[in-house]
């Protein structure tokens, strides 16, 4: 039995041998600066932001909000969007959500134009490499919407 097993694992190997596809890496980048990403990183973590989203894979799973991720966010939005965003007093208004009040996105608006600015640069620097950017955008689309994703619309 073990020379069956040791067999047919030599024969998948020989098989699969020749047809290695290179690893395209991972998606994921920012163009901040070592500065604002820890001016950044004091925002995200003073707000409480990884209860909701993920950034870099990491998040708080015990709490489970349908947030989405903010890897590539700098991909998806341009600066403008964003900092209309974080200004806005009621962010649903610029972006509409089916989520239950308790969880959506609060207001900024308080938040000094700084931090403000902050908030805005960094996102825009989380971009998202261009091959992986139509399957984020068919997530990303199905996900807020609840409708099926239709390239080119």
């Amino acid at each position: 039995m073990v020379v069956s097993v040791v067999s047919l694992v030599g024969v998948k190997f020989y098989q699969n041998a020749g047809e290695t596809e290179e690893d395209p890496g991972i998606p994921y980048y920012t163009t901040a600066t070592p500065e604002l990403t820890s001016a950044a990183a004091t925002l995200l973590h003073k707000h409480n932001c990884q209860e909701c989203h993920s950034l870099w894979a990491t998040r708080d799973f015990t709490i489970a909000v349908p947030a989405p991720a903010l890897d590539g966010e700098g991909s998806f939005r341009d600066r403008d969007w964003l900092a209309q965003y974080f200004n806005a007093a009621v962010p649903q208004d610029i972006l509409p959500t089916r989520l239950k009040p308790q969880y959506r996105h609060p207001s900024y608006a308080h938040l000094s134009d700084e931090d403000r600015t902050t908030l805005t640069d960094y996102m825009f620097s989380l971009k998202v490499e261009d091959w992986y950017r139509e399957q984020t955008e068919k997530r990303r689309f199905e996900k807020l919407t609840g409708k099926k994703w239709a390239a080119n619309e």
